[in-house]
């Protein structure tokens, strides 16, 4: 059974945010709908996306602000669908890492086939590009796909879980201080915010764990900080 392509719609209107989804499944993918900024984060956070409709002018968050998160953190494609329709907007979103711009009123045809084109072309491109990987006991961790396997099960992760094993297989015997971790994944200054790192990295262990309870991945090396665990 193939793999299912997952979309995220980020429209808050809602007869828009819906004609959109029933274009999506007429094309066989599966659609999400978001009807916010703030909405569309957390989606994006907890969860990998084949593509994602992005409207610009957004409760929240800006479409603007959503794509730079995007662009940032994965090589997801995106699609702005909106209303502002200056050159200079579609200049933007284009150089900021849009793959397409539509703009509003939009034909259900152009939609639905320019969908497909940014798909197939990430597809094509997936196929010919030989992935980077690290290795880990049973841990995969694909870098171009921004995936991690376990005995090739692959895990959900959120994009900081991502960054975080990443960071930890990229050098398995090197204990990462809390501030190290929290520098390098959330790219801001350490002020001892012990619970943010806890919290993720309790998350990420679970995860771990539920995918293999015989095994424990990642060790805390009391007064210094997180190591994999030889």
């Amino acid at each position: 059974m193939s793999k299912p392509i997952n979309v995220l719609v980020v429209e808050d209107d809602n007869d828009i945010n819906q004609l959109l989804c029933k274009i999506i499944q007429q094309s066989n993918y599966t659609p999400q709908p978001a009807y916010s900024g703030t909405e569309a984060l957390l989606y994006l956070e907890n969860q990998r996306w084949d593509l994602v409709l992005l409207d610009l002018m957004l409760p929240g968050m800006s479409g603007e602000e959503i794509l730079e998160k995007i662009t940032a953190a994965s090589s997801t494609p995106v699609i702005i669908i909106s209303a502002k329709n200056e050159q200079q907007t579609k200049i933007d979103s284009l150089r900021s890492g849009a793959d397409d711009f539509i703009t509003k009123p939009f034909d259900v045809e152009e939609v639905s086939a320019r969908i497909d084109s940014v798909l197939r072309r990430y597809r094509q491109n997936a196929e010919v590009h030989i992935n980077r990987q690290l290795a880990f006991k049973d841990l995969l961790l694909d870098l171009d796909g921004k995936t991690l396997f376990i005995d090739g099960e692959e895990i959900p992760l959120t994009s900081r879980e991502y960054k975080i094993m990443e960071l930890l297989m990229s050098s398995p015997k090197k204990v990462f201080s809390k501030s190290n971790l929290f520098e390098s994944v959330w790219n801001e200054p350490y002020h001892g915010d012990d619970n943010t790192i806890n919290v993720h990295m309790s998350n990420l262990r679970n995860k771990l764990r539920k995918a293999n309870p015989e095994e424990e991945y990642i060790e805390t090396i009391w007064g210094m900080g997180y190591r994999l665990k030889s």
